[in-house]
């Protein structure tokens, strides 16, 4: 008789913490409702942001 496979474990986007990713795992990739919220506050205080390139500099003429 076959083992089921272990599950894969990630870290917590927050805090590190290793947690498999199983159905019963209801944060994931959350280790808990607080990294969970911490995260989603981040996102409300928009300290996500994807870098705006670089303008070239306009010589005046």
């Amino acid at each position: 008789m076959t083992q089921p496979a272990a599950p894969r474990i990630v870290s917590c986007p927050a805090c590190g913490k290793p947690v498999p990713w199983v159905s019963e795992s209801a944060f994931r990739p959350f280790c808990s409702e607080r990294c969970r919220n911490i995260d989603l506050g981040a996102w409300a205080a928009e300290e996500y942001r994807m870098p705006e390139p670089e303008k070239p500099l306009q010589e005046d003429q």
